[in-house]
């Protein structure tokens, strides 16, 4: 049985508006992968059915062996350590950094507050400031910071750049190079085409809903012909 995380069959709709037909994807273990498609085809909710924020109406969702189809999200979270950082960021903005942190500091199992705070050198100048006085770059680094406190094996990311200014992508981007690198897998999906392409191994394409290519990402860098035929771009603009 493959390990990591298996998705076949993935059928989901919101009311009578289907948006996921037949998608079908991969992430093995100690991997990062890609979700890459233009607005409205269907990234978030693949997200949003991973993690339990969204049933399914048909196909099914496994990590490392495990049934996540019908699972509630704090079960796949709590059981599983399938762990998302959606595109809000989901920081409590009248609570301080630390308190935000001291969420998931008591059930969680992953990094302790030592190592985040010495592997998140900014987040250490910020515990006393509210949520909501930091950037937009702040929040995501803080958001992914709480997401590793976690006892996290798979991380979701819903377009961890959107919105930031570029010195703060830097600081994004560094932090996700470095996850890249340790056994953790990561799902991203990222609208800054470049930053998709260097972080992730694998990258699979959707269109209208339907897994239209999968293919590993030196590939795709080589060939701006087939990006620009699926995503309408060169290998550099943001998607």
């Amino acid at each position: 049985m493959m390990t990591g995380l298996v998705i076949q069959g993935l059928h989901a709709a919101y009311g009578e508006s289907r948006i996921l037909h037949d998608v079908s994807l991969a992430v093995a273990p100690a991997t990062a992968v890609t979700l890459l498609g233009r607005n409205g085809a269907g990234k978030t909710t693949t997200l949003r059915c991973i993690c339990g924020l969204l049933r399914p109406s048909a196909g099914h969702i496994a990590f490392n062996g495990s049934e996540l189809t019908r699972l509630r999200p704090d079960e796949i979270v709590r059981k599983h350590g399938v762990v998302a950082v959606t595109e809000d960021r989901g920081i409590f903005t009248h609570l301080s950094v630390r308190e935000n942190m001291e969420l998931v500091k008591v059930s969680g199992a992953g990094w302790p507050l030592e190592r985040i705070l010495d592997e998140f050198g900014l987040i250490a100048r910020l515990m006393e400031r509210q949520g909501g006085a930091l950037s937009g770059g702040e929040q995501q680094l803080v958001a992914i910071a709480r997401a590793l406190m976690l006892d996290h094996r798979l991380l979701l990311l819903d377009e961890p750049s959107q919105g930031l200014a570029p010195v703060m992508v830097d600081q994004v981007l560094d932090v996700l190079k470095r996850l890249q690198k340790t056994a953790l897998s990561l799902l991203i999906v990222e609208q800054k085409l470049d930053i998709a392409l260097e972080i992730a191994s694998r990258a699979y394409i959707l269109e209208n809903g339907r897994i239209a290519l999968e293919s590993d990402t030196e590939s795709l860098l080589d060939n701006p012909d087939l990006l620009k035929r699926h995503l309408g771009v060169g290998s550099h603009p943001q998607l």
